[in-house]
């Protein structure tokens, strides 16, 4: 099992919206992107010759920097590449880290069921070739990420085995100053699609003894290739969306296959009391220009009486 505790020590914000509030909560203190489901192949090849992942996944980090945010952490929840091989491994890191460089962010890789333990390891910590679970703690100031591996040799489909349940114990028998975030690749969430829940997380009772009384606040997860969220023993899931291909969910369950549209990351803000996660679409679309930079400190010069007056009165 693998540990890090990375940190930048930036003193800039990690939203751009985080010096102003205008509402009741006060900024969002951690601010992570959530991506998952890349799937590369070597040589850049398109997946099932139609899905060209790789420009699919550039088109994403390129959305990510846009938004402005410098997030606490780039987590992609598994399925890294589509066949575990060395080159899709190098040419995933060639391709996401000059942006968290940029972005001043740590990256946090978590193993998918189209994932190989022993080339992903090599591949992207630059260990041994080994077939141990790769997990990971983070303290990003004081939000705890844990990073799971729910892969299953061999399979597709997905479980935390006795070994690893026992090690996330020992992590959580202390808590975090701001709570404890799991991130893992197979949700522990039924799945309207037929073909997910054959492949879904196995011994979720066992999961869920092991982080009841804990201060777990929050899943991450990917696997479905569609956004979804629900709660897993009283804590809050939620399920990004692919960068390779999405799920056509216009169709019925019986009959839903991929996309090549749709794509999508999330933003999750984690405040106080409350964590949010926001799906933002990949998609090249026309952009209304009614709010800028300006208008937020025009706004941000009023009294809150006076903002109310200037926007929320009805003309």
């Amino acid at each position: 099992m693998t540990s890090a505790a990375p940190s930048d020590g930036s003193t800039q914000p990690r939203d751009p919206a985080a010096s102003v509030r205008f509402g009741r909560h006060e900024p969002a203190g951690h601010v992570l992107v959530h991506i998952s489901d890349t799937h590369l192949l070597a040589g850049g090849a398109a997946l099932g010759g139609r899905y060209d992942v790789e420009a699919n996944l550039d088109a994403t980090l390129a959305a990510v920097e846009r938004t402005g945010v410098r997030p606490d952490a780039l987590v992609f929840t598994g399925d890294l590449t589509d066949l575990g091989e060395p080159d899709a491994y190098r040419r995933l890191r060639e391709a996401v880290e000059p942006v968290a460089e940029r972005l001043a962010a740590p990256i946090v890789w978590v193993a998918g069921n189209h994932d190989e333990r022993d080339a992903m390891r090599v591949g992207l910590f630059g260990g041994p070739s080994t077939r141990e679970p790769l997990t990971g703690v983070w303290d990003l100031s004081g939000l705890r990420l844990v990073a799971l591996d729910s892969t299953v040799p061999g399979w597709h489909h997905g479980d935390i085995d006795a070994d690893q349940r026992d090690w996330l114990r020992g992590i959580l028998s202390e808590s975090a100053p701001h709570g404890t975030i799991l991130a893992m690749h197979h949700p522990p969430l039924p799945s309207h699609v037929p073909f997910f829940d054959i492949l879904e997380l196995r011994h979720q009772e066992a999961l869920a003894e092991t982080i009841a009384g804990t201060d777990v606040r929050g899943i991450l997860a990917g696997h479905l290739h569609y956004s979804t969220s629900g709660t897993f023993a009283g804590v809050p899931v939620s399920v990004a969306s692919a960068t390779c291909y999405t799920m056509n969910l216009q169709r019925p369950p019986q009959a839903v296959n991929g996309m090549d549209a749709g794509q999508a990351f999330q933003l999750v803000h984690v405040y106080d009391d409350v964590i949010t996660h926001t799906v933002v679409p990949v998609v090249d679309a026309p952009t209304g220009e009614y709010f800028s930079a300006e208008w937020v400190a025009e706004m941000a010069r009023l009294s809150p009486q006076e903002r109310l007056e200037a926007f929320s009165r009805k003309r």
